[in-house]
């Protein structure tokens, strides 16, 4: 395993592997033969791309949330959740884990999420980074329901999240905002794009911080409870570049650091990391993209007993780092075809380092060390065929995955030896198929339809590392299968114009071995495979402009269940732990076309349970969030935002009579100052 130094060096080492000839510009008495032009994004979407259900957020949405969070944003896809209803200021950074498509969850992502074409998920837990990715460094946002496929698609089961970094053509020379809320938190971001040559730069950072919100109730508080305090930084740097006309190079390196506080005194989180990418995109006559990545994560949690109120636990390091990388090309086989070649690499290498502590005293009972590797190594190929007003497309992937070097070591406090286990190596080859069309049938009418499977290795946490909400202890299972999606889906879209578009889908998935929190015991949960879990439903996705106004929503029904036999029977039929039937969210808009916006958001969630037995229930929520920005002067504008506005009561957790809430009525004011 890499040390913490050597991981950073080589995050360090990336980031700023850029060649400065790039950066030359030439003479000005020589043009260049052939125009110059560099977008920072990747190779566009494939005709048939239609043929799934996906959603596109644009950069003027991404700057309207009402809380200014990533996650709120892709809240706006009916079907996203985390395994929580927290955001990532008021929620343990191990439980965001992103899925769609009510596919239940146990904190650890289904769905796949990229930045710039880089996966996010922590390689030890994962978890996403939300709080390092700002809103207002992203252009746009695609999310795609369903089994996902090509690049990094290996852990795509629920769908793949796709964020793209904001060109110059999106961002000002520099620009900042300030706000402050009714808590006195403060938030504030500051970006500054230079053209560079024929290429460009972009720097920002973005840090906040409060005191948070109470989260447990008025009634059930004691002198230990604690605010969701949070203090939370990133930075980043991307440069862009050309190499050719058609040829561009892409550079990204981030940092974050993320300190959270949770319901009692000193039940303090961190999470912290360095990401370092370089990425060459050819968009000539054989079409390429060549990327690799290095991440170096690490976490940190307490838990205090909610009886005692001392530390139960300290899980004071967990180490981790993923390195991988793609290369894809696309042949030139006619205008009828787009093909797509390509593989890719991922390596999750971690371990924890966690001390046990009695309840009564606080003082160390054992020393826990575990942890081990994770690979996946893919070959995918697939073929889009135009054939008039019909494309079709068909592909397979086959992985070749391993999970190797388990291991779990336990101490007395006194250095003795208790426990020592190192788990058997395994790999295999998995194979994945996804087919589908789509029909141009005139008038504004789409008819599309498609079938896949997918892949999704368990991660580390699952297999190694326990945890503790207090009081239910969750254990891990090094002998977790891998999880396998088989599922189809048919839909129409309805375009009667430029300014509005209605999308209708109906889906059938089946995950089969999912990995769920099972209940074994008083107070006792382990990750086991269970036999599957079958979600079919419905999504709705529609969006229309009248002028200056604006109006989008998005529907999930979902029909969610377990299938389950032997020693798990007592969950057959019942609804994955966190995942409600109905979820809807509805934006109405204003635009100025001068700058000016006025947006309102209605967001519903309904009935969830916490836990795989269904006892305890989440009830449903509705919520409505604000947002307006008023232009003052040249380039400068006020920034108006609440979150729950009506202050309704959000059920996050519920253990028994002992539960956590959500945001309240938050309102934000402040500043936004742009410079060309």
């Amino acid at each position: 395993m890499l040390t913490r130094s050597s991981r950073t060096g080589l995050v360090l080492a990336l980031a700023t592997a850029v060649p400065t000839g790039a950066w030359a510009q030439a003479p000005a008495d020589t043009p260049p033969a052939n125009p110059i032009i560099v977008t920072g994004r990747g190779l566009d979407t494939t005709p048939a791309a239609p043929a799934y259900d996906q959603v596109v957020i644009d950069r003027a949405r991404l700057l309207s949330a009402a809380s200014g969070r990533i996650e709120d944003v892709l809240g706006n896809v009916a079907g996203f959740q985390q395994f929580r209803r927290s955001d990532s200021r008021s929620s343990n950074p191990s439980a965001q884990g992103a899925t769609l498509r009510a596919l239940g969850g146990n904190a650890t992502s289904r769905a796949l999420v990229l930045l710039d074409g880089v996966p996010m998920a922590d390689p030890f837990f994962g978890y996403i980074p939300f709080s390092a990715i700002s809103p207002d460094r992203l252009g746009r946002v695609r999310v795609t329901r369903g089994g996902g496929w090509g690049a990094f698609g290996a852990g795509a089961v629920a769908g793949t999240i796709e964020l793209e970094s904001a060109g110059l053509e999106q961002l000002q020379t520099a620009e900042g905002q300030a706000l402050v809320n009714d808590r006195a938190e403060t938030e504030a971001s500051a970006s500054f794009a230079p053209r560079l040559g024929d290429g460009f730069a972009v720097l920002s950072g973005r840090w906040d911080r409060g005191q948070g919100f109470w989260t447990t109730p008025k009634s059930q508080r004691v002198a230990a409870s604690a605010r969701a305090k949070y203090d939370a930084w990133s930075g980043g740097i991307r440069f862009v570049a050309p190499l050719a006309p058609d040829v561009e190079l892409q550079a990204r390196g981030m940092a974050y650091d993320d300190r959270r506080t949770l319901r009692f005194a000193g039940a303090d989180s961190t999470s912290s990391g360095h990401d370092a990418s370089i990425r060459v995109v050819g968009r000539g006559r054989w079409a390429f993209d060549v990327l690799g990545y290095v991440q170096a994560r690490d976490f940190s949690n307490v838990v205090i007993s909610s009886t005692s109120f001392r530390k139960t636990l300290d899980q004071r390091r967990t180490p981790s780092t993923g390195i991988g990388g793609k290369l894809e090309v696309r042949p030139p086989l006619g205008t009828a075809h787009v093909a797509r070649l390509g593989a890719d690499i991922r390596v999750a290498d971690g371990g924890l380092q966690e001390e046990a502590c009695s309840a009564a005293t606080g003082l160390v009972t054992a020393r826990r060390r575990a942890g081990g590797r994770n690979a996946d190594l893919g070959l995918y190929a697939e073929d889009d065929w135009t054939i008039g007003r019909l494309i079709l497309t068909a592909g397979m992937r086959a992985d070749r995955w391993t999970i190797r070097d388990g291991y779990f070591v336990e101490r007395s406090a006194a250095g003795a030896l208790t426990s020592n286990s190192n788990f058997p190596d395994r790999s295999g080859w998995e194979t994945s198929l996804r087919a589908g069309g789509v029909y141009d049938v005139g008038v504004g009418f789409r008819l599309r339809g498609a079938a896949y499977t997918g892949l999704r290795l368990p991660t580390l946490n699952e297999l190694y590392r326990p945890f503790v909400v207090f009081p239910v202890t969750t254990q891990p299972n090094a002998a977790l299968r891998n999880e396998r999606l088989r599922g189809f889906e048919a839909g129409i879209d309805f375009s009667p114009g430029e300014t509005a578009h209605v999308s209708l889908t109906a889906f059938d998935n089946r995950l089969k071995n999912a990995v769920a929190n099972v209940t074994i015991g008083p107070n006792l949960r382990q990750r086991r495979n269970i036999d599957a879990i079958r979600a079919r439903g419905i999504e709705v996705d529609a969006d229309a402009r009248w002028g200056k106004v604006v109006l989008s929503g998005s529907l999930a029904w979902t029909d969610s269940n377990v299938e389950s036999s032997g020693a798990a029977i007592g969950l057959d039929g019942l609804r994955p732990a966190q995942t409600p039937r109905l979820a809807y969210t509805t934006t109405l808009a204003w635009e100025s076309g001068e700058g000016a916006r006025l947006a309102a958001t209605v967001r519903h969630t309904g009935n969830q349970f916490e836990d795989d037995l269904e006892t305890d229930l989440l009830p449903a929520v509705t919520t409505l969030d604000a947002f307006a920005r008023l232009p003052v002067g040249q380039g400068a504008s006020v920034i108006l935002r609440a979150e729950n506005l009506t202050n309704e009561r959000i059920v996050t957790r519920k253990q028994g009579a002992s539960i956590d809430l959500g945001t309240p009525r938050t309102v934000w004011a402040g500043v936004r100052i742009s410079l060309p």
